[in-house]
Order: structure tokens, then sequence, then C-alpha cells
């Protein structure tokens, strides 16, 4: 097929055009289908899956997110006219391998931890059955979209943890890129925090929104006082004004005179703020506005959040080091081919890569999360093969894809909750936010085959 020539040159610029998201992948896993399809080996059963060798770096939990949001990418992982144009004029597979890849839609099964949920040190936490080649082209998908995803839910787990209930909100989409902006902002909301400055994860994803006005609001009037007074005329007495422009003393003056006690909150988002906010909160008191919140925002992180426990803030805003997963830009994860069939209906083999540190474990896996009487996590149990749950212990995955289509996954503020649970089960050490090991240990127990 020729290359259009009836626009922009497409051999340069974004090659994903709105609407598929096929080309969100790397070359490799196009020519490991040319070759596939070549040895006759493109549709032999197969079952990939993602785990994490290790927890980033002094972690004792991760956390899943990003399920739905690969599903709604698998809707659109689709190889139209445009995509087939671009592999053709740049020779990037051979004309054999586009007629398999035109009428290419995933049919397999995925089955995943559901959004929210934790994972530990090689938890399955999603699988992938369906032919050798269908199989491999979901490679990249899947793990940008949960690697990030998950690295930012992880982050905000620990920040929800160190606000000890107070509501966070999450203003990093000038620090990422737009579209991981939007991902960011959903992750966080899964994990607690109260609402997000993004409006596009609003409209997509409903996390509730929120937001009020930058330094360049107050600095666009002749004077402090009179920019508090448009705003406030504008967005009412429950707006948040931000007093730290100039001088945090005299702006909770005149933002209290603009307002009125009845004034919504106050937000500082530099200096000291401990100090700050002991002063900020003693100066509200003594001008009439008790019930005045104070926010703070300026590069907080869980330990610094932490460090603010005993102080009266009443809410943080939170952005570069979640957006970055504050230390911890991934989740670790990889995906590795552990079963393959030898021809359709015969039993799946098990495969590995052996020695070095790098050694996966095959077989098709299951999971539960073990729990003793008291209902508190014991351990990460992972079997191959069809042997038993352990008594009392809890299934972690669900189906998310099946014969072709998505399965209807839980509301947003169900997955919110489950994850909520899920972290009360953890013993009590694994709250702390210094380096540790995982909170629980992965048990593996290994059979050599596995059926289809």
């Amino acid at each position: 097929m020729p290359l259009r020539r009836d626009g922009p040159d497409r051999s340069v610029g974004p090659v994903t055009r709105a609407g598929s998201t096929a080309f969100a992948t790397d070359q490799y896993e196009l020519t490991m289908v040319a070759a596939a399809l070549d040895a006759g080996i493109a549709d032999r059963p197969s079952v990939f899956e993602v785990f994490a060798r290790r927890l980033p770096e002094g972690r004792r939990y991760g956390v899943v997110a990003g399920v739905g949001r690969l599903v709604e990418s698998l809707r659109s992982f689709v190889f139209g006219p445009e995509e087939l144009d671009w592999l053709a004029a740049h020779d990037v597979v051979p004309a054999r391998t586009r007629d398999w890849l035109a009428r290419h839609r995933f049919g397999g099964t995925i089955t995943a931890y559901p959004d929210g949920e934790l994972y530990f040190p090689g938890s399955p936490v999603l699988r992938v059955e369906g032919g050798f080649a269908e199989s491999v082209l979901l490679e990249t998908l899947i793990l940008s979209t949960l690697n990030y995803d998950s690295a930012v839910a992880s982050a905000a787990a620990r920040m929800v943890t160190a606000a000890e209930g107070r509501p966070l909100l999450e203003f990093g989409s000038r620090r990422a890129h737009e579209g991981a902006a939007v991902a960011a902002a959903r992750a966080a909301w899964l994990t607690g925090f109260a609402a997000t400055s993004n409006l596009e994860a609003g409209r997509r994803w409903g996390v509730p929104t929120s937001g009020t006005s930058a330094h360049a609001f107050t600095l666009a009037f002749a004077d402090e006082d009179t920019a508090f007074r448009a705003q406030v005329a504008t967005l009412g007495a429950g707006t948040t004004l931000l007093v730290d422009t100039y001088d945090v003393d005299r702006g909770l003056e005149r933002a209290v005179a603009a307002a009125g006690p009845g004034l919504g909150a106050v937000r500082i988002d530099s200096g000291d703020l401990a100090a700050e906010v002991v002063a900020t909160r003693a100066r509200l008191d003594e001008l009439g506005a008790p019930g005045t919140r104070i926010v703070v925002s300026g590069d907080l992180d869980e330990h610094s959040i932490a460090a603010l426990r005993d102080v009266p803030v009443d809410a943080y805003g939170v952005g570069t080091h979640l957006v970055t997963g504050s230390g911890a830009p991934t989740g670790e994860f990889i995906y590795k081919l552990v079963a393959i069939a030898d021809a359709p209906g015969a039993p799946y083999r098990p495969v590995a890569k052996r020695g070095g540190v790098k050694a996966t474990t095959g077989g098709r896996k299951r999971a539960w999360r073990d729990r003793d009487d008291a209902g508190t996590a014991v351990a990460e149990v992972v079997v191959t093969g069809d042997g038993p749950a352990p008594a009392g212990a809890r299934s972690l995955q669900v189906p998310i894809w099946a014969g072709g289509e998505p399965r209807a996954l839980p509301p947003a503020v169900e997955l919110r909750a489950a994850h909520q649970a899920a972290k009360r089960e953890l013993p009590a050490a694994a709250h702390r936010l210094d380096p540790g090991p995982p909170a629980i240990p992965t048990r593996t127990a290994v059979e050599e085959r596995t059926g289809p």
C-alpha cells in the first residue's frame, strides 16, 4: 500500500493518530509477529504475565493502577489504513504481516489485579492468554500504561497515609506530559486524593476537580486587596485566596477584609510551611475567621506532608513529586512469556528465563492474599497449575477482557473503597514511610505443567 500524500508528511512527527493506539508500541513487537507468522508459531496458545521482580527501593508495597485506562486503549488497538501505509512506506514488516495486522483484533483473555489493589514482588498483576503473535503485540501498551499509573498510585498511597485523613489535592498537570497528567489524576484519586486540577481527568474519568487562582492573578492587579475582592466577587466568599504573593501576614488581613469571616480557605505555597501555618492559624483566629481552612503546597512529598502532621494544615496540594512517583517513576513491571502450547488443545508448557538476576518462573499463575484469623495479610500466595486456594485467602485476579471484548469493570468509587480496604489488611509496619522490605512475603508454588 502506498503512503498517502494528501496531508502532512507522515514520516515525521507523531505516529499515533487519534482513534488508534496500535502505534503506541515498539517495532520489535511487529517484527516478532512477522517472524512468528513465517515460522508457523503465531497462533500457538500462549500465556504472558506482568509482574515486578522487586518493588522500588525501600517501598513496602505497590499499588496497581492503569487497568481501566488499558481496557480503553485496547478498544482502539486497531491497525487502520494510516498505520498500514506507514509500515509499508518504511518497510517495517512485509506485506503478509501487514495483511495479518489489518485483520487483527485481540481475541484472547486478560485477567488482572483491579485498579487500586496492592502488589508485591512476583505478584502476577496481569495475565494475557491468546495466540503468541496477538499477545506479544500488547507488551509496550500494557507496560507503559501500568508502569506509569502504578508509580503514581504507589506514591499517592503513601501521601494519603502521611496526610492522616486530611484532604490531598492533585496539582501536577504542569509537571507532566499532557497525557500523563490525566493518568496521574486518575491514579491519585483511586488511592484517596480528594480532587484534581485537571479538567480532562474530570471529564473522562469523573475525578472531582478544583481550582481558584495563581500568583499571576494577584500580580495582574494594582494591589493585592483589589485582586482579592475581584476573586471573591466572581467566586464567592467560599473561595481559596493565595496569600503569599507578597507578605503572608498582610495577605491574611486583606483576604479576610475582602471575603469576611466566611472566607473558605487560604493557600500558602512557599516559605517555612510549618512556621507559616502556625502563624496563619493564629492570625486567622485573631481576625475572626476561625473556620477558614489552610491549604499548603510547594514541592510536597510524603515525607514533607508527614512533617506537617502536628501543625493545623487542613489540606495539601501536591504536584511534582506525585506525577514523578516521588522518586520511583516506574512500577518495575515486566512482561514475560511464561507458558506456551505446542499446538492448539495441547497442554501449556512452562517456559522461563534461566539463571542470573533476570530469571523468571514459568507457568500460568493464580494469586491470593493470605490472611490470618484477624484479617491481617500475611503473604502473597502465587500458584501455578490447579493448586487449591489457601483457606481464608482473598482472590486477587479478575477478568477484564474475554472473547475479544472488554468485561465490565467496577465503578471507580468501588475501586477506591477496595483500595482502602486492601491497605487496612496490611500489617502496621507496612504504613511506615522509611525504607523497608516488602510488607508481606510472596510464596510461590510451582507445578511443572498446566493445562490450556
